[in-house]
């Protein structure tokens, strides 16, 4: 019984938002005991708002840098609090500073995600002034610092609790966003191992289309571990656990490398071995590897020995079957068994890797284990970042503008309509207009039902739990419950705040007063929103899409720009590499993201670019994978004076998709490139002037990945084409897309 209940908490511990809503929890139960103990039951509402603002302004850090974002962060919270308490009587002055602070706050967002995450929640705690100023009347009772010094002694509270949590368990969300990794990249070569199932008539687009997808998850995944880790290795580069987290840090950039990798159009595979098993024992494989992923993540978290050796036997199974397949020498079938011969070392460098991971202590470590800083390193270079964004063309000064615009309504609103608890419009006005249209319509959506939902909860339990104790302690429930739900489960967490709100409120005065002018705030709230995004500097992701594709091919190009001088000078994994690398699948995801957010936006306004979007993320893609797998080949070989042609030759490649990006991001009309994929081709069809050996058959793998990345030249332009065409060349181009659309999903 002991051991189960022991293996229970081990498995709340790895939740990764145990730790958060514990946090919240036992800063709501310290402001409850307080109030309790000192007979003030309202001094919880001030301490709430106080502990709910600090915990949303939350960053990851180490302690050290954790207290400083809390000093900062109760800096701000106590100006924004006085400025509200100074101005609250004053419309006509509060009003331009509410706009004022609302624009600058959010342009802070530029210079860091840190501090976007500040500022976010210096204007929510602003707001909760407002409504607790307004609880009392709209005065101050004489004192004019009590109201303000409560929200902040909230805040630091909630701050403080973080602080020592962070000093006790500094590692562990290290080791949440590492599992995290494995997981996504465990999720990425199950579905990649689906791209290798021998059947016909498959929609393979799609498939590839749901790759890219997860592609950007696993780099997201990527970037919050490498942060996380930035952060703590500062100051502790010699520390033996976070080296070895680094180490699996590296050992899943190399796998996502390597999973990333095509070595052939899977079209060809499956025709010409559709008959065989090969193309079967790559995708058990894959699905192994996968699952092998999943393990180590829960591994990671359960503090438990990795075993692996369940995929051993499928990679056994895999090289005698292309054994088997070589014996019967078909010549037609040459070229093809040279790629599935470089899939199978890859995929057997990567088994290794996989194995290593279960003791990365005795992995030698990088030459260069370098990670990037993106962080600001000076006022300088942080004010370089705003005024950079001072410009309609971004989307942090749209969404500034937006955000500011549509308080200063909601404002306007309250004053002009006095409904009871009017400062709830600015408050979900805050929480609603996001910076796009998709993600607005999704949040005011949820924000409405789970109102409702929050409503007729909190009216339930006030109406049969009045005592005031039961009433405190739903509170503290609900509060926990929003911040475990707010970013997955949106409605949930909403209907949990509205809870909190009635029953905190109801216990000095009467929460049923509160249901109606909820209701009413949230749905004028969500209108003005709605509104503002659909007219106010609309950030239609149609209107950027050129200059998104633009920024992913011309961060591909960087990338193989990058491995033909890995090849030139000999491998070695240092930053340069892994920062175009990185870029490349950033630049790739951030695609993926716009294309998603396009699909939620009306039809009218999305009109055929989301179609062609999708078309070219999949040459995109194609791309970005056949890069992958030349990577994966670097060191392999040692530079001869004959591969000089070769590297000239990628160069040149290099320089058509620079053509093709230059072109997207101006939109003017694409090159013409089939003289020159015809000419590159040529050059790489060529078999290596050298002697008929494993290097030899190296270096026709070489050709042929290049050769491969040769042929994506026209697919791109011609995508990259329909994505300039203006309107009325569109629908002429049009005509002719569902027949190109075939040949161009056959070609990658």
């Amino acid at each position: 019984m002991s051991d189960s209940f022991s293996h229970s908490l081990r498995q709340l511990w790895t939740l990764d938002k145990f730790a958060y809503s514990f946090r919240v929890f036992l800063a709501f139960s310290g402001a409850i005991a307080l109030s309790w103990s000192q007979d003030q039951i309202a001094l919880a509402i001030p301490l709430f708002l106080g502990i709910i603002a600090s915990a949303l302004s939350e960053t990851d850090d180490n302690w050290e840098g954790r207290v400083r974002a809390l000093l900062v962060t109760l800096v701000c919270f106590l100006v924004a609090s006085s400025s509200v308490e100074l101005l609250f009587p004053w419309p006509w002055l509060f009003a331009p500073g509410l706009a004022l602070s609302a624009f600058t706050f959010i342009m802070l967002g530029a210079v860091e995600q840190r501090y976007a995450t500040i500022a976010s929640a210096t204007l929510i705690l602003s707001v909760y002034s407002m409504i607790n100023i307004e609880q009392h009347g709209g005065t101050t009772d004489g004192n004019f610092w009590h109201q303000p010094l409560l929200l902040v002694a909230g805040a630091a509270w909630y701050g403080l609790i973080s602080v020592i949590w962070c000093a006790l368990f500094s590692r562990q969300p290290v080791k949440q966003s590492m599992a995290q990794l494995y997981r996504e990249l465990g999720e990425y070569l199950i579905i990649k191992a689906t791209l290798f199932e021998p059947l016909r008539g498959v929609d393979v687009e799609s498939r590839r289309v749901a790759l890219a997808r997860q592609n950007g998850r696993v780099v997201t995944a990527l970037n919050q571990a490498k942060e996380m880790i930035f952060r703590r290795l500062e100051g502790q580069r010699g520390s033996r656990k976070l080296n070895r987290y680094l180490r699996l840090y590296f050992i899943a950039q190399d796998i996502h490398e390597r999973v990333s990798a095509s070595h052939y159009p899977y079209s060809a595979l499956s025709e010409a071995f559709f008959h065989h098993d090969v193309l079967f024992r790559c995708q058990r494989l894959l699905d192994q590897q996968g699952r092998a992923c999943k393990r180590l993540a829960k591994a990671l978290l359960l503090r438990q020995p990795f075993e692996h050796g369940q995929s051993e036997q499928a990679l056994e199974d895999l090289r005698a079957s292309i054994v088997y397949l070589r014996a019967q020498r078909n010549p037609a079938w040459t070229p093809l068994l040279r790629s599935l011969q470089a899939l199978g070392r890859n995929l057997a460098t990567l088994e290794d890797q996989l194995s290593s991971a279960h003791n990365p202590d005795a992995v030698a470590d990088q030459k260069d284990a370098t990670l990037f800083n993106r962080s600001p390193r000076s006022f300088k270079d942080a004010w370089e970042r705003i005024r950079l964004n001072l410009t309609p063309g971004s989307p942090t000064f749209r969404h500034a503008l937006r955000l500011s615009t549509a308080l200063l309504v909601g404002y306007g609103v309250l004053h002009l309509v006095h409904p009871t608890q009017g400062y709830w419009i600015l408050l979900t006005t805050l929480f609603v207009c996001r910076p796009n249209f998709g993600a607005t319509r999704r949040f005011l959506r949820q924000r409405i039902v789970g109102t409702v939902l929050g409503l007729v909860v909190g009216w339930a339990l006030i109406s049969l739990f009045p005592n005031p104790l039961i009433q405190s302690l739903i509170a503290v429930v609900a509060g926990v419950t929003f911040f475990a739900n707010r970013e997955k489960h949106y409605v949930i967490a909403t209907a949990a705040i509205t809870t909190l709100v009635l029953s905190s409120f109801n216990q000095v005065g009467d929460g049923f007063d509160l249901i109606l002018p909820r209701l009413i705030d949230t749905l004028i709230g969500a209108l003005i929103s709605g509104l503002a995004v659909f007219f106010i500097l609309p950030d239609w992701q149609g209107r950027r899409l050129h200059k998104v594709a633009a920024t992913a091919l011309t961060n591909s190009t960087l990338y193989l720009r990058e491995i033909i001088h890995q090849y030139e000078a000999g491998k070695q994994d240092d930053l340069a590499y892994r920062l175009a690398r990185r870029n490349a699948h950033n630049a790739d995801a951030a695609l993926s993201t716009v294309l998603a957010n396009m699909l939620q936006e009306p039809g009218h306004y999305r009109k055929k670019d989301a179609d062609e979007g999708f078309r070219f993320l999949v040459v995109s893609h194609t791309l970005l994978g056949y890069l992958s797998a030349l990577g994966a080949h670097r060191g392999t070989l040692t530079p001869t004076e004959a591969d000089a042609d070769i590297h000239a030759a990628a160069r040149r490649i290099a320089d058509g998709f620079d053509s093709i990006a230059a072109s997207l991001t101006s939109r003017q009309p694409i090159p013409e490139l089939k003289n020159e994929q015809s000419a590159l081709m040529v050059i790489f069809e060529q078999e290596p002037a050298a002697a008929q050996d494993d290097a030899d058959d190296e270096r026709r793998v070489i050709q042929t990945q290049l050769l491969h990345i040769s042929r994506q030249l026209v697919p791109m332009s011609e995508a990259a084409g329909r994505l300039v065409a203006r309107p009325d060349e569109t629908s002429n181009a049009m005509n002719g897309v569902e027949k190109d659309a075939g040949n161009v999903s056959e070609r990658t």
